[in-house]
């Protein structure tokens, strides 16, 4: 895959929506940090899958609930240990990792 300079970027990262540049600096973010807080992949839990920070709830199965129509409400309502904040980590490590969350 070819490299893009930042100088040849820089167009298509103006032409972006608010909320697009805004998911963009979240990957960004999350690229230099080398991972994401709040998610981690513990070998012998959950199969090595990734999980909200001291949980045993699987990313894969907080999307697959949003895909099923669970609300954000719901999902919070439903397992009290979790925060918004989680439920953003869980969105953006979805984002990032696809093909993962797709296979799990």
């Amino acid at each position: 895959m070819p490299t893009m300079t930042l100088k040849e970027l820089q167009p298509q990262l103006l032409a972006l929506s608010l909320e697009e540049k805004a998911q963009a600096i979240q990957i960004l973010a999350a690229s230099l940090s080398n991972g994401l807080i709040g998610i981690e992949k513990t070998p012998g839990v959950m199969g090595g899958d990734a999980c909200i920070r001291q949980t045993r709830i699987p990313v894969w199965l907080l999307v697959s609930l949003r895909h099923q129509g669970a609300s954000e409400a719901y999902l919070l309502e439903d397992y009290p240990t979790l925060t918004a904040a989680d439920l953003v980590n869980a969105w953006l490590y979805a984002e990032v990792y696809p093909e993962e969350i797709e296979m799990a």
